[in-house]
């Protein structure tokens, strides 16, 4: 198996793409450590608060704020589990932060052939594929720089940025709360 990339490593594929970074959301629940407790705070019906978000926020800022595109789109279900109900209260600070979110009914992901796993995708030309362990719990990335794998990748990437809708017509359709 290659070799995984997280931390530090994983952070600094961040910092160091010149263009564009494309994220594919499909999984239902995330188990990053650093969100256990506001998740936890947030089923609870209490505000989870910011301080936890506070270094992906920067890092974005300052990353976006040097012209460089952060897309995502998000795979949501019909009801959204409650971790993706977590990510939608999230939204909106990301977005401040310069991100640009937009969401794909999970019907029509699996309708436009789209994977059943995540990746990264940065300045089409870098692969990171998202590897989780038990509990849903983040381990790293697998990285690929093969031409063919990067080549399906920005396939999927455009086949989902396509069917994707903006986080505030998402928003409005389900009538979200501000």
């Amino acid at each position: 198996m290659p070799d995984l990339v997280s931390g530090e490593a994983f952070l600094r594929l961040f910092r160091n793409f010149a263009y564009s970074a494309f994220r594919l959301e499909v999984r239902t629940s995330y188990g990053i450590p650093d969100e256990d407790e506001p998740y936890r705070r947030f089923l609870a019906g209490e505000e989870p608060g910011l301080d936890w978000f506070a270094p992906w926020l920067d890092l974005m800022r300052t990353e976006t704020g040097k012209g460089k595109a952060v897309e995502r789109v998000r795979v949501i279900d019909a009801p959204p589990s409650d971790y993706l109900r977590f990510e939608l209260w999230g939204t909106p600070h990301n977005l401040a932060a310069g991100e640009d979110i937009r969401y794909l009914d999970r019907d029509l992901a699996e309708a436009a052939g789209l994977p059943d796993d995540d990746f990264w995708l940065f300045d089409a030309q870098v692969v990171a594929r998202l590897r989780f362990g038990e509990h849903d719990r983040f381990l790293g990335v697998v990285l690929s720089d093969d031409p063919e794998d990067v080549l399906r990748h920005v396939q999927w990437r455009e086949a989902a940025w396509h069917h994707a809708i903006a986080f505030e017509t998402y928003r409005k359709e389900h009538e979200l709360p501000l």
